[in-house]
């Protein structure tokens, strides 16, 4: 989810999103001094922030969900509504987060509850480009299994086809790119730590 104006922030803040940023910060056992130092803002304004008194701007916004240790958009539910309480532990069908690049679709399958690790579904299209040279993270791992179509991968140079129930996991450091094989569309249950939307 992308928040592009001071006029996005408002909006959501004004559906509670302090209400959820004080959630999380009472989850973590920090205390107001500790969040607010850790994202460089003042213990005043993060207690409006959390009272939905203040609004934040983006870059403040990002920095007190890092200091959260939660990706931004936990903030926000389905179409950005405040998600129901259940979504600390269950994701909906009907309510899952999906971001639409080019070339594939990714669903998000976990709930926001745990930063370690996130699940999704990716759907790559026979048609569309990924990567046109290999991408490199710092940390964490990635796995999945292909559900449908072919996958392709390269990892460190090699390159591997994965065909329907195959699967796959490796540290990230490696340079890595993937792409859909096949005349037909690509569908994989991805599991990346730690999570990243």
């Amino acid at each position: 989810m992308i928040l592009s104006t001071q006029m996005d922030i408002a909006e959501k803040l004004s559906s509670g999103i302090g209400q959820k940023l004080r959630q999380r910060r009472k989850v973590r056992q920090m205390s107001l001094k500790d969040v607010a130092e850790k994202a460089n803002v003042s213990i005043a304004f993060l207690s409006q922030i959390e009272r939905n008194l203040s609004i934040p701007s983006l870059r403040t916004l990002d920095s007190i969900c890092a200091a959260l240790d939660m990706p931004i958009g936990w903030l926000f539910g389905r179409d950005g509504k405040i998600a129901p309480p259940e979504e600390e532990f269950i994701v909906r069908a009907d309510a899952r987060r999906r971001l639409d690049f080019m070339g594939m679709t990714k669903e998000i399958l976990s709930s926001d509850s745990v930063t370690s690790f996130q699940l999704m579904r990716f759907v790559i299209y026979a048609d569309g480009q990924i990567h046109d040279s290999p991408i490199r993270q710092l940390n964490g791992a990635k796995g999945g299994m292909v559900l449908a179509g072919q996958f392709g991968l390269e990892l460190n140079g090699c390159k591997y086809l994965l065909d329907r129930n195959d699967s796959f996991s490796f540290a990230i450091g490696a340079p890595f790119r993937f792409w859909c094989a096949g005349s037909e569309d690509c569908e994989i249950i991805w599991a990346v730590t730690p999570a990243v939307y």
